[in-house]
């Protein structure tokens, strides 16, 4: 966006974060802002959050202990946080329906949204549905072709999804869609936005709204191993079911936070600080300092950049950022449907994939926490056409 307007001591994480956007936007981010803060410790609000999320995602989730697996590598326990067990299948909706609580307090009359995979697009429209409001979802035309099954979920749920062809039609390519979007609708519009990216005060209501993956990760464990993990496990696009994962362990320094990114889109491995969509990460850049195209066969990890917090992190030493190919993922999602009866989501696949390798490194009475971001059930077809057309994952 041109017209920058710098306000980078709001929303920080060391030096990452802030909100660059023009002064149009950053007034309707003041305000969202302004909402946040007076509703996240609001009583009312909480408890109707609360119920939504035990009556209707279905919340708590199970801590489940993966014997076969565990077995199979031979080392630390290896117990997979269930958030494909939520309803839409992915932790996407622990986020959608604590912003969509604030956009009804707010007087939205539309919401829209960005989408990768697509499941953030689903939950968005289903609780755009639930509250009886219209939705646009913005989604890379790449991405609505490979993930064609959540176009279609989306639309049965009535949000309008538009196929984005600007650019390489990808994540990075409908966010940028969707801010132009906000900045022309911003009196009648609410943005909501699906990873702990963007300008502030995004990323740090995502992390809120995540932030009950790790509450409750940490109580299951607890009562299950009379001790903490050594480490906790996501796989990391944008950040946000890794964030959440990682929240209430933050404050712990003997548990590893370790996030998963894939090589093919290392933003933190392989990236330099920058400025992108509003907000200062780790980037994949080029010379003009413009978001490179990225690619990865989770389309929910096909970012060039990865949330502040995350950044901050990685900066400060108190995370671990690591990277997998396609092809051990796609190993690994193979691997877990088979061994465990659980099939992931590609994005999560990256998580079991290291997980498995860090387990066989470590003693047999630790533990480790996997964050199973969501179910595979999107990627079926996906898988299907890889393994049958011996595809290139790499």
């Amino acid at each position: 966006m041109s017209n920058h307007l710098s306000t980078a001591s709001v929303g920080t994480f060391g030096e990452f974060g802030g909100s660059y956007v023009p002064e149009a936007l950053q007034k309707v981010l003041a305000r969202l802002a302004e909402a946040f803060d007076r509703y996240k410790d609001d009583p009312e609000f909480n408890s109707e959050l609360r119920g939504y999320m035990k009556d209707y995602i279905g919340r708590e989730n199970p801590l489940t202990f993966a014997k076969n697996l565990t077995k199979q590598a031979g080392g630390a326990k290896i117990y997979l946080k269930r958030e494909d067990l939520n309803h839409t299948g992915a932790h996407k909706i622990n986020n959608t329906i604590g912003q969509i609580l604030l956009a009804k307090r707010m007087g939205a009359k539309r919401i829209i949204a960005e989408t990768g995979a697509g499941q953030h697009g689903v939950a968005t429209a289903t609780v755009a549905a639930l509250f009886g409001l219209p939705c646009t979802i913005y989604m890379g035309k790449y991405d609505t072709e490979r993930q064609a099954l959540n176009v279609f979920r989306m639309e049965l749920l009535s949000a309008k999804v538009v196929p984005v062809e600007k650019g390489k039609g990808r994540l990075k390519d409908a966010v940028d869609v969707a801010l132009a979007d906000l900045v022309q609708n911003h009196e009648t519009t609410f943005y909501l936005l699906g990873s702990a990216v963007g300008p502030h005060p995004y990323p740090t209501m995502v992390h809120h709204f995540q932030s009950i993956i790790s509450e409750e990760s940490k109580r299951q464990i607890l009562e299950k191993e009379g001790k903490l993990p050594v480490a906790v496990v996501a796989c990391v696009g944008g950040g946000s079911n890794a964030i959440g994962a990682f929240a209430h362990y933050i404050d712990e320094p003997s548990v590893r936070l370790v996030g998963v990114e894939p090589a093919e889109a290392a933003s933190i491995a392989e990236g330099v600080p920058a400025v992108i969509h509003g907000f200062k990460c780790y980037a994949l850049v080029d010379e003009n300092n413009n978001p490179k195209p990225t690619y990865s066969i989770a389309a929910g990890l096909d970012y060039p950049g990865v949330g502040p917090e995350h950044s901050y992190l990685k900066a400060s030493g108190r995370g671990e950022y690591v990277t997998v190919t396609g092809k051990e993922a796609l190993d690994a999602f193979l691997n877990l449907s088979k061994v465990e009866g659980i099939i992931p989501a590609l994005e999560s696949a990256h998580a079991v994939a290291y997980a498995t390798k860090l387990a066989k490194t470590l003693p047999k009475d630790d533990s480790i926490i996997v964050n199973l971001s969501g179910r595979g059930d999107k990627d079926v077809k996906q898988v299907y056409e890889m393994l049958n057309k011996k595809m290139n994952v790499d």
